[in-house]
């Protein structure tokens, strides 16, 4: 069996059907490759899409519908809920059979150079393709935003690993890399106050919050560093945003490391904090695909029985986690196994 590769591109761009198909049939006509799904989210302006395939196929699906993006997305006039960096915001390489974290890293540098020669648009490497530590985090390379990137790029210590460091206007810049499978996953809340679902996002992402005196003044320790309150679950980063659409406050959530924390430990831990702040957890959203271990163990976990066929585990973690509340669930589009 050929290497498969995951390659999970996150465009800037969620409202224009017309852009999200030419994004999407630029993946559809690269030869070696499988798209997997099409997910475009108006509220956060972004369009996910999930593509498979064998080494140079996907860095050559990646690179044309990056090319697509440079053509059609202007970031000066993007505004939307999710951060993001650049028209194409970040663009990771996955290792899902036969295939190693070392493969990834070379496809994520071949992808990277290609770009920022043919397009002129400035790389940063991540995760495992970071350059250096204080890259590898995604948040820490996307502070400041697209409105601060020409700040960024003129600071010596944040140069782009590939290309000028020159602001481009329209395109911004691009972070690829090379990581662990992720689960973009986000639980909805009966409540459009996003300020709830902002501080259930402080409670349980690994980073926290700063711990604050009475006077509300940031507390520092002998060394002049902040004083951080860990969030209850490891391997999570989590926001608040409110789903214009649905008129409800989400907290959206990566596991980047779903062997770490899943999303039946995720759902319910929102739940948890929710509960004390006088809401409730109504149903959540999985965006891209996940593996069926993942679905097992929330079937597990909700009592589904490890006898149970995949299709009914998944169908049983479906509704214990309320995957289907804003839209329909089909296990054979959102099932990385079942789809592969």
């Amino acid at each position: 069996m050929n290497r498969l590769i995951e390659c999970v591109p996150n465009f800037s761009e969620g409202r224009s059907a017309a852009v999200i198909d030419a994004l999407a049939d630029a993946v559809r006509s690269t030869a070696g490759v499988s798209l997997l799904s099409v997910e475009p989210d108006r509220d956060y302006h972004r369009t996910v899409i999930t593509l498979v395939g064998s080494d140079s196929d996907v860095v050559d699906a990646a690179f044309k519908a990056t090319a697509i993006a440079a053509d059609s997305i202007d970031m000066r006039t993007h505004k939307g809920e999710h951060p993001r960096l650049g028209a194409v915001d970040v663009v990771p390489f996955i290792p899902i059979a036969n295939a190693t974290m070392d493969d990834c890293i070379a496809l994520a540098r071949a992808y990277g150079k290609r770009v920022a020669t043919e397009l002129g648009i400035p790389i940063y490497y991540y995760e495992y393709a970071a350059t250096k530590k204080e890259r590898r985090n995604l948040s820490d390379i996307r502070k400041g935003e697209y409105e601060g990137l020409a700040a960024k790029l003129a600071d010596p210590a944040w140069a782009p690993d590939e290309g000028p460091a020159v602001f481009n206007e329209r395109s911004g810049a691009t972070v690829t890399g090379a990581r662990k499978i992720l689960i973009a996953y986000n639980v909805n809340l009966s409540t459009p106050d996003v300020s709830i679902a902002q501080e259930i996002a402080l409670r349980i992402r690994e980073s926290g919050r700063v711990k604050k005196d009475e006077q509300g003044n940031t507390l520092k320790d002998a060394a002049g560093n902040s004083v951080k309150i860990p969030g209850t679950l490891k391997a999570v980063k989590a926001m608040g945003v409110y789903l214009e659409r649905h008129k409800i406050a989400q907290v959206s959530i990566n596991l980047v490391d779903h062997e770490v924390t899943d999303m039946h430990q995720a759902f319910d831990e929102v739940a948890r904090q929710a509960a004390t702040l006088g809401v409730r957890a109504t149903g959540s959203e999985l965006v891209g695909l996940a593996p069926l271990a993942a679905f097992r163990k929330a079937a597990a976990h909700a009592g589904g029985g490890a006898s149970a066929s995949d299709l009914e585990a998944v169908h049983v973690a479906t509704k214990y986690l309320g995957l289907d509340q804003l839209d329909p669930f089909d296990p054979t589009r959102k099932v990385i196994d079942l789809m592969i």
